[in-house]
């Protein structure tokens, strides 16, 4: 069975979540925080940050890489395209979600409206949201739009691109916001994929830790039966 560390509203650790859910892979989940690690994560972790996994007594960390084991070691269903043009291109909107979606918009409204005021006890920078939202979020969000062409982001069937952009949106409005008009294409893309019956199982399950921290789950109770 998979060992899966990492809190799973994390967007990296729902990340490999979904993909053991889409490979029917059994796994049991470890909620690690970051900011309050068990003793030895750093041998787990070298670089501190989630999610670990390990198969056995083989560990793996970063979500990216874990995925791309879990793809080699567990080959069906795929979630990478065959076609080397398919394939790169689902690399690079996963790059582009883990980097420029991630560091660009989603980890800075979290540590603002979520790590700052009820972990850190410190004060919102309010500076900081505005800027997020008005220069990068349009921006970021924009370019996906550009590339979101029906249900799926790659060659019509759901992979590793929908996986990491997708976990992305989710805490993007775990935090209240939502996709305004925009971008219909991606509004309406990631309203379908709420359906995908994988990341309905993730969201069901991540809802106790959605509480315990006061995210705004009202996407998740309107769009999914949990």
């Amino acid at each position: 069975m998979l060992n899966i560390h990492g809190v799973p509203i994390s967007v990296h650790t729902r990340k490999v979540i979904v993909a053991a859910l889409e490979k029917n892979l059994p796994y049991q989940n470890e909620p690690v925080i970051p900011f309050k690690p068990p003793a030895g994560w750093d041998r787990l972790s070298p670089t501190g940050k989630i999610p670990v996994m390990s198969d056995g007594d083989f560990e793996l960390a970063d979500s990216s890489v874990i995925c791309a084991y879990l793809e080699r070691e567990y080959p069906r269903p795929p979630l990478y395209p065959a076609d080397t043009r398919g394939h790169v291109r689902a690399l690079w909107l996963e790059e582009y979600a883990d980097g420029t979606v991630f560091r660009e918009v989603i980890h800075g409204l979290f540590f603002q409206n979520v790590i700052r005021p009820r972990i850190l006890g410190q004060a919102i920078d309010k500076a900081a949201v505005e800027a997020i939202q008005v220069e990068a979020m349009p921006r970021v969000f924009g370019y996906l739009e550009s590339q979101t062409a029906g249900d799926c982001l790659v060659g019509g069937k759901f992979g590793i691109a929908d996986l990491a952009i997708v976990s992305n949106l989710i805490n993007y409005h775990y935090l209240g916001y939502r996709i305004d008009s925009r971008f219909p294409k991606l509004a309406g893309y990631f309203k379908a994929m709420l359906r995908r019956p994988s990341i309905t199982r993730a969201l069901a399950a991540e809802q106790p830790f959605a509480s315990g921290m006061g995210l705004d789950s009202r996407f998740v109770e309107t769009t999914v039966p949990v």
